[in-house]
C-alpha cells in the first residue's frame, strides 16, 4: 500500500472528520421495493462525491467551522471526484492513497425520500491509518467525528489520550450488529437513524447511554423528526 502526503495542516481545527468519503451513484425509482423486471426507465442517473464523512465535512465548513478530513481514497476517477468536490470549500482534505480504490455506493431513492443503499465496502479489514498521518492533525483538533469505517475505530485510544470529545453516526444500527458497538459506546455524542431499530429505538438509545460514555444520543426519523436522549 502506498500513501500520498500533502501540505501542512491548518493551525487548528474546530472539527476533524475521520473516514467516510466516497462516491454515490443516485438512481431515482418510482417506488421501493423496486418491482422485479429486466429493466426500468429512470430519470438521469447522478454520480458525485458523497458518503457520510464528506457530508459532515461540507456541513461543518458551511457553518464556518475550521474543518479537516482524513481518509483513504484511490488514485482513480472516483477519488478525483472526491478531491474536486472538496476543493475550495474550506475543508482541509488530507487523503492517503490505497490501491483498493475509492469507496462507492449505489443508492435507489424513492419520491418519498426512502432509499436502499448498496455500499461497496472495499476496505480490507486490516487497513490501518498510520499514526504519523493522523496524529499531527488530531493534536490540533477541538472535536473529532469518527465515521464508522473500520480503520477509524483504531483512533479511539489516541483521541482519549488527548482528552478530545468525539462524535459518531451509526446510521441504521439495529442495536445488535457488532461492527457499530464500539463506536456507540466510546463516543460522547452519538447519532443514528430509526431505520434499523424501528420501534426499539428508545431502548437502543437508553442502552447507549447506560453502557457507554455518551452524554447525548440523537435519532433521526425522517418525516417524523428526531429524538434526543440526554443524561
Amino acid at each position: 500500500m502506498t500513501f500520498q502526503q500533502v501540505s501542512e495542516p491548518y493551525d487548528a481545527y474546530d472539527v476533524l472528520i475521520v473516514g467516510g468519503s466516497g462516491v454515490d451513484t443516485i438512481v431515482q425509482v418510482s417506488a421501493l421495493p423496486v418491482p422485479l423486471a429486466d429493466s426500468h426507465q429512470v430519470p438521469p442517473v447522478h454520480e458525485g462525491a458523497g458518503h457520510t464523512g464528506t457530508g459532515v465535512a461540507l456541513g461543518c465548513a458551511a457553518l464556518g467551522l475550521a474543518t479537516g478530513l482524513v481518509d483513504f481514497i484511490g488514485d482513480d476517477h472516483a477519488g478525483t471526484l472526491v478531491r474536486e468536490r472538496l476543493a475550495g470549500t474550506g475543508v482541509d482534505f488530507r487523503p492517503l492513497i490505497s490501491p483498493r480504490g475509492t469507496r462507492r455506493a449505489v443508492n435507489l431513492v424513492a419520491p418519498d425520500g426512502r432509499r436502499m443503499s448498496f455500499f461497496d465496502a472495499r476496505d480490507p479489514d486490516d487497513l490501518r491509518m498510520p499514526p504519523e498521518h493522523y496524529l499531527p492533525v488530531l493534536s490540533r483538533a477541538r472535536h473529532v467525528h469518527l465515521s464508522i469505517t473500520n480503520f477509524a475505530r483504531h483512533l479511539y485510544d489516541d483521541i482519549e489520550a488527548l482528552g478530545l470529545p468525539v462524535s459518531t453516526d451509526l446510521h441504521d444500527w439495529d442495536g445488535l450488529t457488532d461492527h457499530h458497538r464500539e463506536f456507540a459506546l466510546r463516543s460522547d455524542l452519538v447519532f443514528l437513524s430509526t431505520a434499523g431499530a424501528g420501534e426499539r429505538i428508545g431502548p437502543v438509545m437508553r442502552e447507549i447511554l447506560r453502557t457507554g460514555r455518551a452524554e447525548a444520543v440523537v435519532a433521526t426519523a425522517g418525516a417524523g423528526g428526531a429524538y434526543l436522549l440526554a443524561r
